[in-house]
């Protein structure tokens, strides 16, 4: 009788414990409510494991880019979310069947951002998968403390005073419940802007009486500034940056972080000198498919991304990829659709873009009229393209059944394919002399070939007509078009010509880095720095890090500039 009470016993405990963490929760705030309220101060970054990268945005940081309406709604990232003013809702999923929790969901109060927190084992996305500001979070039970790990974070921050935190950041949480309170520890991980693991914990009391109320939030025009304005500080003038470490009495070596001044006796080791790399997307030999919204997919390896509209019509496709993967990716494009491919659009005369080109269209069938009956007659796909790109790739020696039949030459080209409005749009002076992106309005997605690629600096190729001036010029077009869903985030998505997914934020973020760059480069050539100084003066080592080497970028942006000026 006694073993059978035992067994049966058994039989009612969960099959691996864990604690109920429901309900709605207010931050309890101490010593660090100035930070996490009304907000930090200037040139406070005390206790931050920062590396010199990091530490340099800070100081060129200007709190007037929050007026800027492409970040005004900007939410708080999960990592930073519990650090401002957090009333969070905790509720659980629950599966029928089994009862067993799916997963976590959490609502905070400012800005109403929205979380999961998959506990079912799913594996988290691809690399070249689109990121948010929530990102992507699975969790599990470590006794009774919940460990959640997340990816496929925004760009946010460390610190809301100007101190960045990557999209390459990953985060580490672990939730512990006792009674009423819950302890919510957090930590960061970045190779591009920390040096080591950053720790940060904040505390919750239960409260189930409080009301979490809407938090919509809609962008206005705070302070009219010229169109694409970035407010910022050159290096070496802000003048704000002494007056944190001055008022508190603080030295200004420690006010100014890294791990060398967070411990006694500098007992910290020296800080890593992180190599300069650039990420590759993965590229593992095969070619991927993300389907995008709509009719639109983004296939991933192998050169440049491509871009796949499906239909009643056929096949569109942006962008072909290297020479060696067009059989691979006729193959993937197959699994998308088996109508014809009607037609093919390049972006530019880049041979990683556009090596493809030939039997992509051979695999694929013109749609004819006039005096050319039906859709074949023995013709393959339609190569489209800004006239430029013929030349160029004749130039290069590229074969001719791949050069564009269809060319333009005006600002846009209009085409009506599978159901929606395809607008191919004409970049002048970015990256070359014959750029486009291509806008499916229904489906609600911008191709943009490599005007933006937000893994790396853009290539400018100014012997080809390409600028810096165009290139920024592109990127406030992008935004002229992509409209978010909410809190600047989903709405419009955008197929870059290398990296991963995007929308409207991360085009922000890295319209804001050409701007910012492009400024002091304008500064130093005001000042009558040669080339070789402005290489030397290292203007750009607060982003290296972040969109690799720059030497030949900061030369052809310099010298794109020069040619301006005459």
């Amino acid at each position: 009788m006694g073993k059978t009470l035992i067994v049966f016993t058994l039989t009612l405990l969960p099959a691996f414990a864990q604690i109920d963490l429901s309900g709605e929760w207010n931050p309890v705030f101490h010593e660090d409510q100035p930070e996490r309220i009304p907000g930090p101060e200037i040139g406070d970054y005390l206790g931050l494991p920062i590396t010199d990268a990091a530490r340099m945005r800070g100081d060129i940081w200007d709190a007037e880019i929050l007026t800027l309406p492409e970040h005004q709604c900007k939410p708080h990232p999960s990592d930073y979310g519990p650090r401002g003013p957090f009333n969070v809702r905790i509720w659980k999923e629950v599966d029928t069947a089994t009862q067993q929790i799916v997963a976590w969901h959490t609502h905070g109060s400012w800005q109403a951002p929205e979380r999961t927190i998959y506990m079912d084992g799913r594996p988290h996305p691809p690399e070249y998968a689109a990121h948010t500001w929530q990102g992507f979070s699975t969790g599990k039970w470590d006794g009774d403390i919940l460990t959640i790990t997340t990816t496929h974070l925004k760009i946010g921050w460390i610190r809301r005073n100007g101190i960045p935190r990557s999209d390459r950041a990953t985060l580490t949480e672990h939730w512990i419940r006792h009674g009423e309170r819950l302890t919510w520890v957090s930590i960061v991980n970045d190779p591009v802007y920390l040096t080591e693991p950053f720790i940060r914990s904040t505390d919750f009391n239960l409260d189930p009486h409080q009301q979490i109320d809407p938090y919509p939030c809609e962008s206005v025009t705070e302070v009219p500034r010229p169109k694409g304005d970035v407010p910022n500080f050159l290096p070496g003038t802000n003048p704000y940056l002494q007056e944190f470490a001055m008022k508190h009495a603080i030295p200004e070596k420690a006010a100014r972080g890294g791990a060398e001044t967070m411990y006694p006796n500098g007992g910290a080791p020296a800080p890593v000198n992180r190599p300069v790399q650039v990420p590759s997307l993965m590229d593992d030999g095969e070619i991927h498919i993300l389907p995008v919204q709509g009719n639109v997919y983004m296939l991933v390896g192998g050169g440049g991304n491509t871009t796949v509209q499906v239909g009643k019509d056929g096949v569109l496709v942006v962008d072909t990829k290297a020479a060696a993967q067009a059989d691979k990716l006729i193959a993937a494009i197959r699994k998308i659709s088996d109508k014809p491919i009607r037609y093919v659009i390049n972006t530019s005369a880049d041979a990683d873009l556009t090596g493809g080109n030939e039997k992509v269209a051979d695999a694929g069938r013109t749609i004819t009229g006039g005096n050319v009956a039906g859709f074949n007659a023995g013709f393959p796909a339609t190569i489209i393209a800004y006239e430029k790109v013929g030349a160029r790739m004749r130039e290069a020696g590229a074969p001719p059944a791949g050069w564009p039949q269809d060319t333009y030459f005006v600002d846009s080209k209009d085409l009506f394919v599978n159901g929606e409005a395809v607008q191919v749009i004409h970049q002048p002076a970015a990256h070359s002399d014959g750029d486009s992106m291509v806008f499916f309005r229904r489906s609600d997605v911008v191709s943009t070939g490599d005007i933006f690629v937000p893994d790396r600096y853009p290539v400018i190729d100014v012997a080809s007509g390409g600028s810096i001036n165009g290139v920024v010029a592109s990127l406030n077009r992008i935004l002229d078009l992509t409209v978010p869903a909410d809190k600047e985030e989903g709405g419009t998505m955008v197929i870059p010509g290398h990296g991963r997914l995007c929308d409207e934020a991360d085009v922000v973020e890295y319209r804001d880095a050409m701007t910012v760059i492009r400024g002091r480069l304008q500064d130093a050539a005001q000042k009558g720095m040669t080339l070789e100084q402005v290489k030397a003066a290292k203007l750009t080592r607060d982003y290296d890090p972040l969109y690799g080497p720059s030497d030949a970028f900061v030369e052809a942006a310099y010298r794109s500039l020069a040619a301006a000026k005459k």
